[in-house]
């Protein structure tokens, strides 16, 4: 089930789903120690002796969030109580504070009793071994911990704080959790439990007929007891509501920092663009990890998670941001990168956001041989991005940090790791993870990756180095050139793999190949470019009314539909938009911009009804696919529109310099 809204500062990640429950807290690192990992923390209403869970089905429910803000703003209707409830949830910007406004509508005519209840699922560090959940007196509060995690939970409506508690086992020998106590009005008041338990507490209101009524909830988060009773203090002298309000003003300002031209980009792409911003800024922690999904139910299908700094995705991330105007975001990236980077200098598979190495199913043995367990790309689209920061900043201070220990190592490795006879990278894994060989978006990005090296050393007077890492990546280019590239078929190979002891070139359709202009390896109008991204538009167009481009041909994952002609593969975000950008990159006008800005209204067509983005969609129905949001498909968004915005000012510019020259023939 994909998350339907996110809220966070950086330090804590809040997701809720379509029925406005918390199924994720992640803290103190995003994407790491999910103190809820997809239960249910639900929210419901008494009212005239009726109970009704937020997820019944008389409830209809409209998600969105206030524009330009990381603020939700959430309907939710039940006719048959004649309640309305208009929600807004967000993340303090500074604090691990997490605050719910709930204003509660009257459909009818007298006065009504309400009480609202909220239930804490949670599972500290990720089990829900030890745990406790006690009513502390002193604040009338409900707090939860486990070691050096705390998590206080209060409210007030009417006036009044809480109004009724109580903690109780879950799970365990047939108990089924506190939230089934709330479901006659009233709570037992159990004080304390401990081990697999779960807390509610409730709010009261006297609600006026045909009026409404402000009740809000919070979360405090902390490393002890004594801190999360300072943060609640916090809320309550500045009022939640308040503090809300700064959220909001903070986030707008925020996504809003930068003048643009948008050039003829309709509403939607523009909302869309500013929403991707924010939902990437939910997915980068402060320490530097960026990522990839936090969206705890794909653990349903393989036991594992998107909730991994990549350094691939990372690295195509923070170059979407940086481009943005939005470096001081993605700028600890890169010295997490420095951190992360081995001796011999090149970056593992994926990493926690803590630094520390992620699950792998890289083997360093595999028939009989021995290798190093990497996909080689995600080593080389550090330096790429770095080099493409620095262009767009002028910061030279960020990279000369970084040139001994990021740059000059990771260097030295990409221009080593040579297959000497055909002047490739050596093999690695695909970008995709599943095959291994030499891959033209790899060996792209690795090229992209020495000459950003190579630059780099120019600009610091390294000349020496500067002139060896040149020749290495053109000696490089020569190798793909000549490997790479199929004549017969006339478009790039996705990759050679040995078998038998010959190199056999794998001709299968793949989007990835877009990299050959991406990373600067050709221009996008080179004719074996063209010819390539024709192949790719052609062949892995979806050929449903739902459209997009899928990964590549007869794509596995998650695979929809087996009509391999009609559906290639599952359309991917990502994908669909790197069609896009070699579009923008080639034309020659604006009328040639027609057809990317129509992939740009498309994405916003499919995105869920909150804005948030999937990584994949239903070639059937559209619906989302796999993880949700993808931090990779909003960043890719955000880069097309810069990439688009770009263009349009460029080809502008070239008109209005023809029409000077020809003025002054005249």
């Amino acid at each position: 089930m994909p998350r339907h809204l996110v809220v966070g500062n950086g330090k804590i990640l809040v997701n809720l789903d379509q029925n406005a429950y918390i199924r994720d807290i992640y803290y103190p690192f995003v994407g790491q120690l999910n103190h809820v990992g997809g239960y249910r923390c639900r929210v419901g209403i008494w009212v005239d002796g009726q109970f009704s869970w937020l997820d019944d089905p008389e409830w209809t429910m409209k998600l969105s969030y206030i524009e330009d803000s990381l603020v939700t703003d959430v309907e939710a209707v039940n006719n048959s109580l004649g309640i309305t409830l208009l929600m807004n949830d967000g993340v303090h910007q500074r604090d691990s504070i997490y605050l719910k406004r709930i204003i509660v509508v009257n459909h009818q005519s007298h006065e009504r009793e309400v009480r609202i209840f909220f239930n804490q699922d949670l599972n500290i560090n990720e089990t829900e071994v030890g745990d406790t959940a006690v009513y502390y007196p002193a604040s009338n509060t409900v707090f939860h911990y486990k070691k050096d995690n705390y998590f206080m939970f209060n409210g007030i409506a009417g006036g009044e704080g809480i109004f009724q508690h109580t903690t109780g086992v879950k799970r365990f020998h047939g108990a089924e959790g506190t939230w089934k106590d709330a479901e006659d009005g009233t709570l037992m008041g159990n004080e304390i439990s401990q081990g697999s338990v779960d807390s509610t507490i409730s709010l009261r209101m006297m609600l006026p007929g045909v009026g409404k009524q402000e009740a809000y909830y919070w979360m405090s988060a902390g490393k002890s007891l004594d801190e999360v009773k300072k943060l609640d203090t916090y809320v309550l002298v500045s009022h939640p509501g308040s503090l809300l309000n700064r959220v909001q003003i903070y986030w707008q300002r925020w996504a809003n920092k930068l003048d643009r031209d948008y050039a003829d980009l309709d509403a939607g792409v523009i909302k869309l663009f500013k929403h991707s911003l924010l939902i990437v800024r939910t997915q980068v922690d402060v320490n530097g990890a960026i990522i990839a999904a936090n969206d705890s139910d794909i653990l349903q299908f393989n036991r594992d998670h998107y909730s991994y700094m990549w350094p691939r995705d990372g690295a195509l991330v923070a170059y979407a941001m940086s481009m943005a105007g939005y470096q001081g975001v993605i700028a600890p990236f890169f010295h997490f990168c420095a951190k992360a980077l081995t001796p011999e200098g090149y970056l593992l598979h994926k990493y926690n956001p803590d630094g520390t190495v992620g699950s792998s199913w890289h083997p360093y043995f595999h028939e009989g041989k021995e290798q190093l367990p990497i996909q080689e790309d995600e080593t080389a689209l550090v330096l790429f991005t770095l080099w493409q920061d620095f262009l767009k900043t002028k910061d030279v201070e960020l990279p000369q940090s970084l040139y001994r220990n990021l740059i000059r190592k990771a260097a030295r490795f990409l221009y080593t790791y040579v297959d000497s006879q055909l002047q490739l990278p050596k093999p690695s894994y695909d970008l995709w993870e599943e095959r291994y060989g030499i891959f033209t978006f790899t060996t792209s990005a690795v090229y992209g990756g020495i000459m950003a090296a190579s630059n780099f050393a120019k600009l610091f007077g390294d000349d020496e180095r500067s002139k060896r890492y040149y020749n290495a990546a053109e000696n490089i280019k020569k190798g793909m050139l000549k490997h790479l590239w199929n004549e017969e078929h006339g478009r790039f190979a996705r990759g050679i793999y040995l078998k038998d002891g010959e190199w056999i070139q794998d001709m299968t359709l793949e989007s990835s190949v877009y990299g050959i202009f991406e990373f600067g390896v050709l221009p996008a109008d080179d004719e074996r470019v063209v010819k390539t991204m024709v192949s790719i538009k052609e062949g892995l167009s979806v050929k449903t009314h739902i459209g997009g481009i899928a990964r590549y041909h007869n794509d596995y994952y998650f695979q929809r539909s087996m009509d391999i002609n009609q559906v290639p593969g599952n359309p991917w975000i990502i994908c669909t938009l790197w069609v896009a950008e070699w579009e923008i990159e080639c034309a020659k006008s604006i009328e040639e911009l027609e057809t990317p800005r129509k992939t740009l209204e498309w994405v916003v067509k499919y995105a869920m009804e909150s804005g948030v983005l999937s990584e994949q969609l239903d070639p059937l129905d559209g619906s989302p696919v796999s993880v949700a949001p993808l931090t990779w498909s909003h960043a890719t968004f955000v880069l097309t529109v810069v990439k688009y915005m770009n263009k349009v000012e460029e080809l502008n510019k070239k008109v209005i310099n023809r029409l000077i020259r020809d003025a002054d023939t005249i």
